[in-house]
């Protein structure tokens, strides 16, 4: 006998009223009531039909779109936290019964991924913004399929983001090393143009103004996002006879691992001559020789509420008003700050 929607609500505790509001996906629903509600239809195996006896929870995909446009930072290196964007994805997908395919690009540029949606099934698509240009951000407006632009943000774009919070984040870490007696604090970026490194330089500059500090241009250091580039960049900035600051927040633990590996050939110790934080919590983080200090954002939460906004879009259409939500992260304290 099938289930009927009757039974999943007596099974969740909830109203058939209620039940109706999750599948429908309609606001008026808490998290984790929605969550229960479809992890109890799945179980029981329940199939929405249409009135002609179709079922509509078949053929309802999302495709999931990784883009490399210079692989600095979409590359095997930060693999970890993209395969936890679509871990939290598939995982809040499942619960509502859709399918998630992933597409991977590199060196392509906007336009023709934009028309790939248009030439494939789906109901909608989570884009990986990580290395787009705002152009090139922009070009998924002329989609045929509603989109969510995941990690990177563009405030004035009229497009669905999820992204995460990079200037309170840079706050934060600023505000540690302030509370261990910090002042001279410095800045090392990614060479590239990456939205979130941009966005994290500006919350270490605002940050620092807001603290009463001074920003030395001096102590702010580019160097590539790449194992390799970071510690080459970082050793050459040394041998060139620089003074690094006492504090160095670092844009990201890739940069980071390689930036204390050329200090630590050049006899700077971390964190008895300069204190670090890093960005992403990396899973080597915590197994360094000194562990790294960074702040962490849960990729899998931003992969969850790209899906649930990417199902908002689709049930509300185009005239849904924009959305962009950006994540706080939290400060992981390990050992690569050392009071003064």
């Amino acid at each position: 006998m099938a289930t009927k929607m009757k039974d999943v609500a007596r099974k969740a505790g909830v109203s058939t009223a209620t039940v109706s509001l999750v599948f429908n996906r309609k606001p008026g629903v808490g998290r984790d009531t929605r969550e229960r509600v479809l992890r109890v239809a799945r179980d029981l195996d329940y199939r929405r039909t249409l009135p002609n006896g179709g079922d509509i929870s078949k053929g309802r995909t999302v495709r999931f779109l990784k883009i490399s446009r210079h692989g600095h930072t979409v590359n095997r290196d930060h693999d970890s936290f993209i395969a936890d964007y679509i871990a939290g994805l598939d995982q809040q997908a499942r619960l509502s019964m859709w399918t998630v395919e992933v597409n991977m690009f590199a060196n392509v540029r906007a336009e023709e991924t934009v028309q790939f949606l248009s030439t494939v099934s789906a109901n909608g698509a989570i884009v990986l913004g990580t290395e787009l240009g705002v152009d090139e951000v922009g070009a998924f407006g002329k989609t045929a399929i509603p989109v969510v632009i995941l990690d990177t943000y563009y405030g004035h774009l009229p497009l669905d983001f999820v992204d995460m919070n990079n200037e309170a984040a840079a706050f934060t870490a600023i505000s540690h090393f302030v509370a261990h007696g910090h002042r001279e604090i410095g800045f090392v970026k990614g060479d590239v143009e990456v939205a979130n490194f941009r966005l994290r330089e500006q919350g270490f500059v605002d940050a620092m103004r807001h603290l009463g500090l001074q920003v030395n241009a001096e102590s702010i250091v580019p160097v590539d996002a790449t194992f390799d580039g970071a510690y080459r960049d970082m050793a050459k900035y040394l041998a060139g006879g620089a003074k690094l600051p006492a504090a160095l927040f670092i844009s990201n633990d890739i940069m980071a691992y390689d930036a204390m590996k050329a200090m630590k050939e050049a006899g700077i110790r971390v964190p008895d001559d300069v204190s670090v934080i890093g960005f992403d919590d990396l899973p080597l983080s915590a197994r360094m020789e000194t562990p790294l200090t960074t702040i962490s954002v849960s990729k899998r939460d931003m992969g969850r509420r790209a899906f649930d906004m990417l199902a908002a879009r689709i049930a509300e259409g185009r005239d849904r008003p924009a959305e962009k939500v950006l994540i706080d992260g939290a400060l992981i304290v390990r050992d690569s700050v050392r009071a003064k």
